[in-house]
């Protein structure tokens, strides 16, 4: 059964930030450019960023980075910039935001909130991984565990909630912070510490099994750390009984922040395919192929089309659809045909059937490998895709010279990301784009009593 825990976190003195939580927050570690970085440490000397992606001190082999973060931890708590709350709390925290790559005003809100959840492996079901991970991110994360023993950066975990029952718990927190970050998102905090609401939302979000809508680097680390930490205990003979709270083993959780996947107003956005350097590839041969499997339509619009009226197109499709981009101009709307047998497609076939019937898993194999030969080895080391966010200035750079064609995607929605986790499969890489990510340093879990 899934567990769920109030945090007992480190957070930043709010008194002591001359420029409140919007100058020491940052994204995600695996988001952040060099550049980015730089900018992020500027805004204040105690920005997160420090502890997330900490600099070697000069003259220092490069893994002592990871030394002069937990360096930086003992002494940004030995100053009480961050202090430890000991009241149990789920921290609720939404985030309001305009579409990315959009100005028109619009806004958005997610809602959700801040916890622990006990780790499992995957093979209990109780957490649900979506894509595959790379070692090189889990070593360098597992590094930063060892030497800060804290779980720094959360978690994005989807519960399931259709009725909204726990909103009401959710929404009952006291205020801590709301600010607003450069990138024009508007973020509030606040705490969670009624035992009835912890009651709450503790047994609800944890009916059903948890999807990783992001994180599954951070959790495969967290997981390899807490049994370390629990080798530690075993030998010393201090390790806690198998069903001790978070707060007597902490090591056996994770910091995540949870949000319903079961809530209209979540906004998922598509990734689209930029195909680049692929061996002798002809856009013409690419449609007159896809005429075996797809209803194939012209486009209007030429070099002046607009991304959008592609993507408003894409909307429309009641079948599994794309919208494949020349660089001359041409666009072609495919839309699987209504009559398609992918069960004996000679790639798709080899699928379970929750996953085959995925448009990601479709321009992956019955495109992208059976049309334009593009292995999954080659995929999934990104040696002809890129993944761009930005349909619009992504068809500018394939107008200006740039790749060989540019695949248009619709979103995939949640709930088939969960049929095909709970199938016991993953999805093809970058299927999915949660916007906007969840802020780091806003809470910190101590993985040591």
């Amino acid at each position: 059964v899934t567990q769920l825990a109030p945090l007992l976190p480190l957070r930043y003195d709010l008194a002591r930030l001359s420029g409140g939580l919007a100058n020491v927050v940052a994204p995600p570690y695996d988001v952040i450019s060099p550049e980015g970085r730089a900018e992020l440490a500027g805004r204040d000397p105690h920005n997160v960023v420090r502890l997330i992606l900490p600099d070697a001190p000069s003259g220092r082999e490069l893994d002592a980075k990871y030394t002069h973060a937990a360096e930086l931890l003992r002494a940004w708590r030995s100053e009480g910039v961050l202090v430890r709350d000991l009241e149990p709390a789920f921290y609720g925290y939404e985030q309001s935001f305009t579409r990315p790559g959009k100005q028109d005003g619009v806004r958005s809100t997610r809602r959700g909130f801040l916890g622990l959840v006990r780790l499992a492996q995957y093979a209990e079901k109780t957490v649900l991984p979506h894509e595959r991970t790379l070692s090189g991110p889990k070593e360098d994360r597992l590094k930063l565990f060892r030497a800060t023993r804290t779980n720094l950066s959360p978690g994005f975990f989807l519960y399931s909630d259709p009725s909204r029952a726990l909103d009401a718990a959710i929404a009952s927190g006291a205020p801590l912070a709301e600010f607003e970050t450069p990138d024009g998102i508007t973020h509030k905090l606040t705490k969670i510490s009624s035992p009835d609401a912890i009651r709450k939302i503790s047994e609800g979000a944890s009916q059903a099994p948890l999807l990783i809508a992001d994180g599954h680097h951070r959790y495969e680390t967290a997981l390899r750390m807490s049994g370390e930490i629990e080798a530690e205990l075993v030998a010393k003979g201090k390790a806690p009984p198998p069903n001790a709270p978070s707060s007597a083993a902490p090591h056996r959780f994770f910091m995540v922040f949870f949000a319903n996947g079961d809530d209209p107003a979540l906004q998922v956005y598509p990734t689209h395919r930029h195909l680049h350097d692929a061996t002798d590839f002809s856009f013409d041969a690419l449609a007159g192929k896809a005429k075996s499997l797809f209803d194939v339509t012209t486009l209007t619009g030429g070099l002046t089309g607009d991304a959008d009226d592609f993507l408003n197109e894409l909307a429309k499709a009641k079948r599994p659809s794309f919208v494949a981009c020349a660089k001359d101009g041409r666009a072609v709307l495919l839309t699987l045909k209504e009559n398609a047998d992918l069960a004996a497609h000679p790639i798709l076939g080899a699928q379970i059937s929750e996953l085959r019937s995925t448009d990601v898993a479709i321009l992956h194999g019955a495109i992208l490998e059976a049309m334009c030969g593009i292995s999954k080895e080659a995929q999934a080391a990104k040696t002809n895709l890129w993944y761009p966010q930005d349909a619009q200035a992504a068809l500018a750079d394939l107008r200006g010279g740039k790749g060989d064609c540019l695949f248009l995607m619709n979103a995939t929605p949640p709930l088939v990301v969960r049929k095909v986790a709970e199938a016991g499969e993953v999805m093809p890489q970058k299927s999915t784009f949660f916007y906007p990510k969840v802020a780091t340093g806003l809470t910190i879990h101590l993985l040591d009593r």
